[in-house]
């Protein structure tokens, strides 16, 4: 029961990780702990949790964020009218693609800079998050 635990918590702590700008492979981990098999249901709620809190993480980065600081880092006024269009235009909707590789982060801290309605967010964040860790099981299953 114990390496079962430990298991757990490297899943969740994989899948936080890599909703974080860290290169972390939280998939590849998942299909390992599927391999020695760990319980499918389990794993797509630890994996969808912790990469759910990961988005969470980056919403409030980017609420927290001073627009001085953007300046620092180059982004310019066009790249960010361009994301503010976006997030008016889509809103929380955006929040579903927050799984997608480099832009996925990007789109989290975006959402918190331009405070799209935080619930609604957080919970397109954990639908994006549970399909995506659904068709990695899914996937591994069927092949």
């Amino acid at each position: 029961m114990w390496e079962f635990e430990i298991g757990y918590v490297g899943l969740f702590l994989s899948a936080f990780f890599a909703a974080t700008i860290l290169p972390v492979a939280s998939e590849a981990f998942l299909i390992g702990m599927l391999a020695y098999h760990y319980d499918p249901l389990v794993c797509l709620l630890v994996a969808s949790s912790g990469n759910t809190l990961g988005a969470i993480l980056n919403y409030y980065i980017g609420y927290l964020a001073k627009p001085i600081w953007l300046k620092k880092i180059h982004v310019s006024l066009e790249q960010i009218e361009q994301w503010k269009d976006r997030v008016h235009k889509y809103g929380v909707w955006l929040a579903l693609f927050s799984w997608l590789p480099l832009i996925g982060d990007l789109i989290g801290v975006v959402l918190g800079f331009f405070r799209a309605p935080k619930v609604l967010t957080f919970v397109f964040f954990a639908i994006g998050k549970i399909l995506r860790y659904a068709i990695v099981i899914l996937l591994y299953f069927l092949f």
